[in-house]
């Protein structure tokens, strides 16, 4: 895949030959020459991965990758550092402002084309969930409160079958991290591995594949966006990069730097914790884009989409569908009496009454206003109307409380109920039919069901 790369550098000649490498496989380079210019670039170009020399004048790459971590614009760009030295403090100063790893000059390409298209790949994910995010705040479906987090108290799996080593890893990590082994993880059955927020993974290991583990991983949809680090060898460059190209998250070698361990775990927490607050906005949105704010019930909407799929599987010989729609009697009275706030209340406690009235399969929802429909699969009309009429008498039979000195009124509700039939292809027709039983019921002096013949 392409992407967009911002290449930062003082040296010119260092940001031309960084420009030509990435440029000759195919990705769109952005270049700037000091720690303010590529903060500036990346607030507005965004790219997918920002190439940050360390030591440049006046702002230096510590610095520059703290403010890009700080502001919210570009917190979700990945950073890789560019060092002249892999030196130790280097690297652990580095993560701990916030970048996602280093690259030591002069530069491997291979290594960096890898690292490039690991990072890239994420900010793909991260940029989607991003825009899905902002069109749910646009429409007030999402808040805008933002928190930070830092990346500890993390559910840790440890992959390692050496208990020497693997015991080394647990006691470096249970400074900031919850970790477990791989033992312990068997025992805690599908809800608590359910819980592990990261894996990290040995690829040496006697008992199993360390890779062909990481693979797996991968490609099942529970375990899909868990991110993985891999311990490999240090001078196995080959094992490195397959495992970046395997979908590895990142990779840390032997031996082990406790501070580096700790430091990159939090970055792949963090980053994780990141993505997965997006998919919940994301999710937020979409449950909100489809229930009624004020009752927690589906909205119209959502109910005419569900109802159209039922209709058209009846159509082809399924079972038959009814709808009933209910309307608070006298509704508007209640309101001019004691206030749109009472009217609320009365609202809210018929949508408790009518969810609790119906079973799981059916659908119920707020047609809009006082007004209520009730989809109910694979239901014949003498069942309908007896579930019509245990919903009308549990609205008639107890008193609904309003304001805060919760005053007690009574109210009722007239139903009407209709059956789907081969001539009812779309749900306005069928919901047409339950609104002329409706009108029926309300004719004939409210509280009372009424059915619609076919």
């Amino acid at each position: 895949m392409t992407a967009r790369v911002l290449v930062v550098d003082d040296v010119e000649p260092n940001v031309r030959l960084l420009e030509a490498k990435l440029q000759h496989e195919y990705y769109t380079v952005i270049t700037a020459f000091s720690g303010e210019q590529a903060i500036i670039r990346a607030q507005t170009d965004n790219p997918d991965v920002i190439l940050l020399d360390v030591m440049m004048p006046g702002l230096d790459g510590f610095e520059t990758c703290k403010r890009l971590k700080e502001d919210p614009r570009t917190r979700h760009i990945p950073v890789v550092m560019v060092t002249a030295l892999d030196q130790r403090q280097d690297r652990i100063k580095g993560l701990s402002v916030g970048a996602d790893d280093f690259l030591s000059k002069p530069i491997d390409d291979v290594a960096l084309l890898a690292r490039v298209r690991s990072l890239s790949r994420f900010k793909g994910v991260t940029d989607e969930l991003r825009n899905r995010e902002a069109v749910g705040k646009k429409f007030g479906v999402i808040d805008n409160a933002t928190s930070r987090d830092n990346g500890q108290g993390a559910r840790v799996l440890i992959l390692e079958d050496d208990a020497k080593r693997s015991e080394r890893l647990r006691r470096t990590l249970e400074t900031e991290q919850r970790p477990m082994l791989m033992e312990e993880a068997n025992s805690l059955g599908p809800d608590g591995q359910a819980s592990v927020e990261l894996m990290v993974v040995s690829t040496s290991g006697v008992a199993f594949d360390g890779l062909r583990l990481a693979a797996h991983i991968r490609s099942q949809s529970v375990t899909r966006n868990l991110p993985i680090l891999a311990i490999v060898d240090q001078d196995d460059r080959q094992l490195s990069l397959r495992a970046l190209e395997l979908g590895v998250n990142d990779i840390i070698s032997r031996p082990i730097d406790e501070e580096e361990l700790l430091a990159r775990v939090r970055t792949l927490i963090k980053r994780n914790r990141y993505v997965e607050s997006l998919r919940s906005n994301v999710d937020q949105s979409m449950e909100k884009a489809v229930t009624d704010q004020l009752t927690g019930l589906h909205n119209r909407r959502y109910m005419e989409s569900q109802l159209s799929g039922l209709l058209e599987r009846a159509k082809r010989g399924g079972a038959p569908v009814s709808v009933l729609i209910a309307d608070i009697d006298h509704f508007k009275r209640v309101n001019d009496l004691f206030g749109h706030d009472a009217g609320d209340d009365v609202i809210r406690q018929f949508s408790e009454r009518l969810a609790s009235n119906f079973r799981p399969r059916d659908l119920a929802c707020r047609f809009g206003g006082e007004e209520f429909v009730v989809i109910m699969p694979e239901t014949l009309p003498e069942d309908a109307m007896i579930i019509a009429e245990r919903l009308r008498v549990s609205i008639a039979t107890e008193p609904f409380y309003i304001g805060r000195n919760r005053d007690q009124i009574d109210i009722t509700c007239s139903v009407g109920v209709a059956v789907g039939s081969q001539l009812d292809d779309r749900p306005d027709r069928l919901l047409k039919r339950a609104d002329e039983a409706l009108y029926s019921a309300k004719q004939c002096g409210r509280n009372r069901v009424m059915a619609q013949a076919a």
